[in-house]
């Protein structure tokens, strides 16, 4: 089992009274792009719901001191990519948002939002590049670079950009079916995996990466891949189809699998050695983990409770990721 310490939470924008109204509440999807002199989070946040109790979603950052990662540095004052128009995919949300060092720029993915008439949402993927070291991003188009097909008919979300080997590897979700729970319709989605070389033509491998562990309606997300001693070690997160918001026994818990080709993954949760604390912002859930190096050091940022509403917290591993 891996063994990690976990150091607290580190960002929460309600603890900051000054903060933009866009960014009135969540720290979700934490992912980390080491600069010069920060280590730069980009997280999605929540204006006030409107009149109809309906959100939307933006993606900002936060600088933090690469020496001390509990140092807040600087917060942005503007999304870094804004809503889409009228009728996009994107009109609704950004969420999640992911960054890739490629060909001396920066290509962000990010999971783009629309509403429904029958179900609440539907998610595809866009792509953005940035020009000006990651504080704004340029959409490279209105449509989505990853979108629904014939094996996968909805909610193409969750990107996880990577690069090894000179390819881009991007790890998302998949949706599997909607089930109807006293009316209300909860979507079931797997973890999936495309590969491409210039980050605009994908090939999809439409096949589920990970085994299910609570059954076929398991749901997983926020899928997360490094290397480490010659091998892939995936960290994600998976939870009970129903009744997950309200009961922390049947809610977000983080998973981890292994694998040698970034193919073929062996699923072993009790490796992960994370788990809910006692008390505090994740006493109740842990999701949406990103796994990174810096000074040598391997950490992991998560959601707790309410899939981030209270912030992101931080993981320090004590070793290392070992076969």
């Amino acid at each position: 089992m891996f063994k990690w310490k976990k150091l607290g939470c580190v960002f929460n924008p309600a603890d900051y009274p000054n903060r933009p109204n866009w960014m009135h509440e969540f720290a979700q999807a934490p992912h980390a792009l080491e600069l010069n002199d920060c280590l730069r989070v980009y997280f999605n946040c929540r204006p006030k719901p409107n009149e109809h109790g309906q959100y939307v979603s933006y993606c900002g950052f936060v600088d933090l001191d690469k020496d001390n990662l509990f140092k807040v540095l600087r917060i942005s004052e503007q999304p870094v990519l804004p809503l889409g128009q009228l009728g996009t995919f994107d009109e609704f949300g950004t969420y999640p948002f992911s960054v890739v060092a490629h060909h001396n720029e920066l290509l962000g993915y990010y999971g783009g939002w629309t509403r429904c008439a029958s179900v609440p949402f539907d998610v595809a993927i866009g792509v953005a590049r940035s020009t000006d070291g990651g504080l704004t991003f340029k959409k490279l188009g209105d449509g989505p670079v990853l979108s629904y097909s014939l094996h996968e008919p909805f909610v193409i979300s969750g990107p996880k950009i990577r690069q090894f080997n000179n390819q881009l590897y991007l790890f998302y979700i998949a949706g599997k079916e909607w089930l109807l729970v006293n009316n209300k319709p909860e979507p079931v989605y797997k973890i999936r995996l495309a590969t491409s070389h210039n980050g605009l033509d994908w090939d999809k491998h439409n096949s589920n990466l990970i085994t299910d562990l609570l059954g076929d309606n398991e749901a997983q997300a926020s899928p997360d891949v490094i290397v480490e001693n010659g091998l892939y070690h995936m960290f994600f997160c998976y939870r009970q189809p129903t009744d997950f918001r309200h009961n922390k026994a049947r809610s977000y818990r983080i998973g981890y699998a292994s694998s040698s080709d970034l193919m073929h993954w062996q699923r072993n949760d009790a490796r992960c050695g994370l788990d809910i604390s006692e008390s505090g912002f994740d006493s109740d859930m842990l999701a949406y983990p990103h796994v990174f190096k810096l000074n040598g050091k391997t950490y992991l940022f998560y959601l707790g409770n309410q899939v981030g509403r209270y912030g992101f917290g931080l993981a320090e591993l004590e070793g290392e990721l070992t076969p």
